[in-house]
């Protein structure tokens, strides 16, 4: 649906210099997908994203929305790809003297439709994103959730092919967070539409998204299905990003603490949906005779699977010990990570 052939998006810097907010990135992604691409400030995410509708104009590479080189395209068919692409806000961006049903209505009204024909759209889509009780209150009368609803539901007015969500979460409570997410994997599964989501949260990610590039830098340095990326993180900050969203592994004073209670041998293992794992950690516990006990474990699910990490305090002979903890590093080796703590 939309692809990135080594696209750059460089800015002007004092002096004749420049800044390269995009810096060679390359990305394909499929019809029908929820995308995520994440990164900390800066790292030139938003900036990419508005690439994506030509609200920017790459310096160099080539964006394609369903197949249509956007850089080739006249001010026309600009303008047909643009009405196939929805876009959501971080900030709402609702017109405040216009009602919830004016402000759904108003692309419509842009893109030519009737009064008549924009109302019925504009209370078809309030109905899907449950607001038609709203339609005659303003903005500034509804919660934020319910605002971000109202901006999901102007979006979806045209019928896109694509939303694109900036930060679409990043302004709301968790517990809204949740019902907005609900709401975009509603806009996937029952009418088909391909989302691609910025966000900075990788627990959104795991909520939401099948597929997901990690940015830096102007740069993509990870991509590939969300759950591959959980569980086989690559590079430094897909994985300082991973751990912020499992908490799986103790780290600093919380390690400390740990350590205090459990004088024994603390060693973290990898858990997954692979439940021989398990079975075979416990047989090597079994076969070297080690005792043990849970100190610490964030397990969580990403993609309906069960994904993070158990750190357990090993008790026993040393010899023992030290025998079970090489066997499970040489049996980990291939599915992921097992360390000493």
């Amino acid at each position: 649906m939309i692809e990135l052939r080594d696209v750059t998006k460089t800015f002007p810097k004092g002096k004749g210099g420049e800044f390269r907010a995009v810096d060679g990135v390359s990305l394909t992604i499929g019809r029908g997908n929820v995308f995520g691409i994440v990164g900390h400030s800066g790292a030139g995410k938003s900036t990419l994203l508005r690439l994506v509708n030509h609200l920017e104009e790459p310096t160099s590479g080539s964006v394609l929305v369903d197949g249509r080189d956007l850089g080739a395209l006249d001010a026309r068919e600009l303008r047909e790809v643009r009405r196939s692409i929805g876009m959501v806000f971080q900030q709402f961006n609702l017109f405040r003297s216009r009602t919830v049903l004016g402000n759904v209505a108003y692309p419509l009204r842009l893109a030519g439709a009737s009064r008549a024909e924009a109302r019925e759209r504009a209370e078809e889509v309030l109905r899907f994103v449950g607001l038609q009780e709203q339609a005659r209150r303003w903005p500034e009368q509804l919660s934020g959730g319910q605002r971000q609803r109202v901006g999901i539901a102007r979006a979806l007015a045209t019928s896109p092919d694509v939303l694109l969500c900036d930060e679409a979460t990043s302004a709301l409570d968790p517990q809204t967070t949740r019902e907005v997410l609900e709401l975009l994997r509603r806009v996937n599964d029952e009418l088909g539409v391909t989302i691609v989501l910025i966000t900075h949260e990788m627990d959104v990610v795991r909520s939401l998204c099948d597929h997901v590039a990690v940015m830096a830098d102007g740069r993509v340095v990870e991509t590939g299905g969300v759950h591959d990326v959980f569980a086989r993180p690559e590079h430094p900050v897909t994985e300082a990003f991973v751990r912020s969203a499992l908490h799986d592994l103790p780290e600093g004073p919380a390690l400390d603490r740990l350590r205090a209670r459990h004088p024994g041998r603390l060693v973290t293992v990898p858990v997954g949906a692979d439940a021989s794992a398990s079975d075979e950690l416990s047989r090597l516990l079994r076969e070297h005779r080690v005792d043990f006990r849970i100190a610490h474990a964030g397990v969580g699910e990403v993609q309906g699977r069960p994904l993070g990490s158990v750190t357990l305090e090993l008790r026993g002979a040393e010899g023992d010990v030290d025998a079970c903890v090489a066997r499970l590093a040489d049996r980990e080796a291939e599915r992921g990570k097992v360390g000493a703590r």
